[in-house]
């Protein structure tokens, strides 16, 4: 397995500032807006976004959410195992609301176009957004691009794309591994 560095511990910090800004740019009115992470991965980046924009920007007058989209997968009933539904924590009215779903690396865009059927359970929001911190973006299945991109990452098939979060891995980090190779 060869696994190659895409984003250091130090440019995953600069990208995250990044994507805040232009967040914090396209959003002035900051009540409107929600941002939705999506379980099990984007929730991290939702966290740490959100983190950035209280402590950096001092500003905290927007929503935070999570979102489960198990059920809603087109491959819910394929697979032999039965897969595990995280939480959904959307404590806010989304209606009406300016959302930006979050998710850590967009591959094909299933986990996106799920995410928006999920999330009209809560209510029609008045725009919805997507961030992405890593855009595999020639691996397409559905016509769906990020407002916002950490990086794009061009990865053959036999290669997979690993964010690792400080929260969860203990370092921060964005790789593609090459499975072909041991």
């Amino acid at each position: 397995m060869i696994k190659k560095t895409i984003l250091t511990p130090k440019q995953f910090n600069i990208t995250l500032h990044r994507l805040v800004c232009q967040i914090l740019e396209n959003h002035l009115e900051l009540s409107e807006l929600a941002l939705v992470g999506l379980q099990p991965r984007g929730i991290y980046l939702a966290e740490r976004i959100a983190s950035m924009m209280r402590e950096n920007y001092k500003v905290d007058n927007f929503s935070l959410g999570h979102l489960d989209i198990t059920f809603f997968r087109d491959d819910f009933r394929r697979n032999e195992n039965p897969l595990q539904a995280n939480q959904t924590k959307i404590d806010f009215v989304v209606e009406g609301k300016q959302l930006v779903i979050i998710d850590d690396v967009l591959y094909t865009g299933r986990s996106v176009n799920s995410a928006l059927a999920a999330i009209q359970a809560f209510g029609r929001p008045r725009q919805i957004e997507l961030l992405t911190l890593i855009d595999r973006r020639f691996s397409r299945h559905l016509p769906i691009q990020p407002n916002y991109r950490g990086r794009q990452v061009d990865a053959f098939l036999n290669e997979s794309v690993l964010v690792k979060w400080k929260e969860n891995d203990g370092e921060d980090g964005v790789y593609v591994i090459d499975k072909t190779i041991k």
